[in-house]
């Protein structure tokens, strides 16, 4: 049951504009810094973690995107040899 809450709260925070998150994360911030022993302090840090996470996943996708998106290194440009020189030695 709780893992089904679970991803039911995923799916629907995956769902949420990361503008709009980013909007609120200052606000947050200041909340959670603000300590006192209330329930609306404790949302107030569970939101900002959020917001934290969907910036932290976020920032993981697109850095695996762009690594998926460079071409990959030859093996001759990983030896250190220019790409398109052959490898000629002079014989005498």
């Amino acid at each position: 049951m709780i893992e089904a809450t679970l991803n039911k709260l995923a799916e629907h925070i995956l769902g949420l504009d990361e503008a709009s998150l980013a909007s609120l994360w200052q606000k947050y911030k200041a909340r959670t810094e603000n300590f006192e022993i209330s329930q609306e302090w404790e949302k107030a840090v569970i939101i900002f973690f959020i917001i934290n996470a969907v910036r932290a996943k976020n920032q993981m996708f697109n850095e695996e995107i762009l690594k998926r998106q460079q071409p990959q290194a030859e093996p001759e440009q990983a030896a250190g040899r220019p790409r398109g020189k052959p490898d000629l030695r002079r014989v005498k």
